[in-house]
């Protein structure tokens, strides 16, 4: 299995030479940095700790900024374990080029979770006037 840390930029469409419009989902993917290398002999189980985005270095806890410092690599804003195939080193960059074109593949994502919303947020209500005598009915 081939994975990859990706962040959703928007969505948009293509034309194809029908003039049908395709609708696609933009992503941003890697480069991806191998962090660290979980093995079985020592951790029971293969694995490589990946980074990918940008943060800022003071926003990192001391032990995170260890983690990162071991390995010789810049700090990245998410860090997360993925099965691999093949042999990675550590500090070694993995990028969107071990997909081939037209390549089917699964994308798996985590929500915002906005919890309950109101019916401004969630329908898009405009909500009633402000004058008139109203003084608690806004929303």
């Amino acid at each position: 299995m081939r994975e990859i840390l990706g962040k959703k930029l928007g969505m948009t469409r293509i034309f194809d030479t029908d003039g049908d419009a395709i609708p696609v989902t933009v992503v941003e993917t890697g480069p991806c940095v191998v962090v660290d290398k979980k093995r079985a002999e020592r951790d029971g189980y293969n694995a490589l700790r990946v980074g990918f985005g940008e943060k800022r270095k003071n926003l990192f806890k001391k032990p995170e900024l260890g983690l990162y410092e071991k390995a010789g690599v810049e700090p990245r804003r998410y860090l997360r374990e993925i099965d691999f195939e093949g042999e990675y080193n550590i500090g070694q960059e993995i990028k969107a080029d071990l997909f081939k074109k037209g390549e089917s593949v699964d994308v798996c994502g985590i929500s915002k979770g906005l919890g309950f919303q109101g019916v401004m947020k969630r329908h898009h209500f405009s909500g009633s006037q402000m004058t008139h005598g109203q003084s608690d009915r806004q929303r």
